[in-house]
């Protein structure tokens, strides 16, 4: 029977038992704050500081598959006169314009945003943890930033708010966008990370979880020889660690030692293992105001948008048999930006240039 001749009443229930039938979809806000508590501190080295947060909040952390090079906000609360923590303000995620509104409260009392990588992830354990490494940074009087001066003193139970990607979300169709994962190969079978200190933890993860099959190298450039630390990797990929400090008897330059390190990894011409007939210098790539702009360039974003011309137009990011990783001190990602780009003629979707941070200007 047609419900052309279903009466009216009987077929006003049909269409709400249909409606009842179908699967109700709800929307789940790509992030969360957590509010954690600090259940560990450890020394690394005299520049690195691990600190330890669980909470049962963080049942609800992650991202499909492994965490590799994810990035968080940490909530840094504000200090009264008397040196003690003033309370957080309560985030509402749920509301796309959390981020306008937490801009707009008092400075005094919002506390401090700040980004860091996840190190490790223990979320399937009874009570879930993760892991933090701190760059302890202070100049010559003891100042830091906030998080630096947060972690210089933090204590098993202190509180602090995580904002971090919600898992009920990550397991959906559109976790792939989840835009706090920069690592992507695709088919690279040969790559290079390099960074300064404050890339350290995310090249650290990072290693931990390349497949054997991968080869290439990794370049961490630090403070001092008491910083290195043992990382582990199954794949063959050479780790090489850089000291600036006095151990060589002499300061060098920030990202001086790391520079060098990837002109000898990557050498001009045509390096990089692709057999191609224009494996040869490439364009220059448009200049990036570091003192004013943030610089963020990744195959994803060169995909999505038109920033500039690169070797291969019609070829998809990770489509090629090498991929890079580059993070640390603006700088000096943009010096190497233009060498990988333009003297070595790598394709621009093919490598991650991020600043993490710049000398002389307060943290982001």
């Amino acid at each position: 029977m047609s419900s052309a001749h279903i009466p009216a009443r009987t077929a006003t229930k049909a269409a709400a038992g249909e409606a009842a039938a179908r699967p109700q979809f709800t929307t789940e806000p790509m992030t969360l704050a957590f509010d954690v508590t600090v259940s560990a501190v450890q020394e690394l080295g005299p520049n690195f500081r691990r600190i330890t947060f669980g909470g049962y909040s963080l049942r609800d952390f992650g991202v499909h598959g492994r965490t590799m090079d994810l990035r968080i906000k940490l909530m840094i609360p504000s200090l009264d006169e008397d040196g003690t923590q003033l309370p957080l303000p309560s985030f509402r995620m749920e509301n796309t314009g959390w981020y306008k509104e937490w801009l707009a409260m008092e400075p005094a009392t919002r506390g401090s945003m700040r980004t860091y990588t996840v190190r490790q992830a223990r979320l399937d354990a009874v009570y879930p943890e993760i892991d933090v490494d701190f760059v302890m940074h202070f100049d010559a009087a003891g100042n830091g930033g906030p998080a630096a001066n947060w972690a210089r003193t933090a204590r098993p139970g202190d509180a602090l708010a995580i904002i971090g990607p919600n898992n009920r979300a990550a397991h959906c169709v559109t976790a792939e966008i989840y835009s706090g994962i920069e690592w992507r190969p695709g088919l690279a079978q040969r790559v290079l990370l390099a960074g300064d200190e404050t890339a350290v933890p995310a090249i650290s993860a990072i290693l931990e979880n390349l497949p054997e099959y991968m080869t290439g190298h990794a370049l961490l450039e630090v403070p001092e020889a008491g910083d290195f630390l043992d990382l582990r990797t199954a794949a063959d990929v050479e780790i090489t660690w850089l000291a600036r400090g006095a151990s060589i008897g002499r300061s060098r330059p920030h990202g001086e030692l790391l520079q060098e390190a990837v002109r000898s990894a990557v050498p001009v011409p045509g390096w990089v293992g692709i057999k191609s007939p224009d494996a040869a210098a490439g364009p220059e790539p448009e200049d990036v105001d570091v003192d004013k702009d943030i610089l963020w360039e990744t195959p994803a974003r060169m995909d999505t948008e038109a920033i500039g011309a690169t070797k291969n137009p019609a070829m998809p990011a990770g489509a090629m048999p090498f991929y890079a990783w580059i993070a640390g001190e603006a700088g000096v990602i943009k010096d190497m930006r233009r060498y990988l780009v333009r003297d070595v003629g790598i394709d621009r979707k093919q490598v991650a240039f991020m600043g993490y941070w710049r000398q002389g200007k307060a943290e982001r």
